[in-house]
């Protein structure tokens, strides 16, 4: 069986699909697999090489809902890409296409519907973005991850199942994170993670008070490209622009994480219970992602348009000081993770290919 994973644009929307993947390959040996994605995806080139998937790039353009140049010369990237993807489809002939958004998901999905290769689309945030609701009528299921998103597509093809999460990233060890990390006995440790390409504002909050938080911590800080690394100075801090495989070690060691609110992160930060400050990007779907674990009481949801560095610090501080308020968050975020998201995903996928 031959499967295309089909998206990217960022890091977002390749978890879930590389875990499926993990899943079809577990129950499916000989499965074969091709990632088509952007020409500027960095992120989704660096997992596929990971997993030793081959890779494909195509032109895309972002779909904007608000005034822009690119407005007019995008629709040309995405027709050139159709076609691009059209031809890549003949070629590899997939039994199935996998999506769960980003931008270069619709000319894939539209051309394997001409081609009459079953799509299948995964919907991981609360809010279903604007590729998958283009790509919805062509697809044969979509898989949610909110009951709040079943109202979002046709009923008779949507099924909830949570959001999947790779399972290399469960086998983490204390001890090779301090070997890898070179990092200190009976120190706390902070996880920083900003996203597939960094965060250049939780970059920043960061650099104001890394001497003051390598007081009573030390942090592992994925910086994504959107930092000058010449500013960081401590031995207790450790940046790297992108963990591969010692993101599992990463998350392990960790005793608390500030993320933003994708729910790639989000889903395994509550598969391995951990304790996470969340900052959303501002205005966008993130906010509801948030809001929804916010709600649950499974992290502490800090607003970027009014956060300082200082109060960073401080709620850093009091949680790092306080093995109970850790555990409670702990406690909590762990009953919104599901390890076998991804096998239900699977099974859904072999039996409607199987028929």
């Amino acid at each position: 069986m031959r499967i295309v994973l089909a998206g990217g644009g960022t890091g977002g929307s390749v978890s879930p699909l590389l875990a499926i993947s993990q899943e079809l390959k577990k129950q499916l040996p000989e499965a074969e697999f091709l990632f088509i994605g952007t020409k500027k995806g960095i992120p989704e080139k660096a997992l596929c090489k990971m997993y030793t998937i081959p890779f494909k790039s195509i032109f895309s353009g972002k779909l904007r809902r608000y005034i822009s140049f690119r407005n007019v010369i995008d629709p040309f990237f995405i027709l050139i890409g159709f076609v691009q993807s059209f031809f890549i489809l003949l070629k590899f002939k997939p039994h199935a296409i996998l999506s769960a958004g980003g931008f270069a998901a619709v000319p894939i999905s539209t051309a394997g519907w001409l081609l009459r290769i079953p799509v299948f689309a995964h919907q991981q945030d609360i809010i279903p973005g604007l590729s998958n609701k283009l790509i919805a009528p062509f697809a044969k299921k979509i898989t949610v991850s909110f009951e709040k998103s079943l109202s979002d597509f046709s009923k008779r093809k949507t099924i909830l199942t949570g959001n999947p999460v790779r399972m290399h990233v469960l086998e983490g060890n204390k001890e090779r994170a301090r070997e890898v990390f070179n990092l200190e006995e009976n120190v706390p440790t902070v996880l920083v993670v900003g996203g597939g390409t960094g965060s250049l504002k939780i970059n920043t909050f960061i650099a104001q008070i890394i001497p003051d938080l390598a007081q009573f911590c030390q942090i592992i800080h994925i910086t994504g490209n959107k930092i000058d690394k010449g500013t960081y100075t401590s031995d207790r801090y450790h940046a790297y622009e992108f963990l591969k495989t010692e993101i599992k070690h990463a998350y392990a060691i960790a005793d608390l994480v500030i993320s933003r609110a994708g729910m790639g992160v989000l889903t395994e930060l509550a598969v391995l219970g951990k304790p996470t400050i969340i900052i959303p990007i501002p205005d966008s779907h993130q906010e509801n992602n948030a809001s929804y674990f916010n709600e649950h009481k499974a992290a502490i949801v800090l607003d970027q348009k009014t956060l300082t560095s200082q109060v960073l610090l401080d709620k850093v501080h009091s949680l790092l000081s306080s093995d109970e308020k850790r555990a409670v968050l702990s406690l909590h975020i762990s009953k919104l993770g599901n390890p076998d998201v991804a096998q239900n995903i699977a099974k859904i996928i072999l039996d409607f290919v199987k028929k």
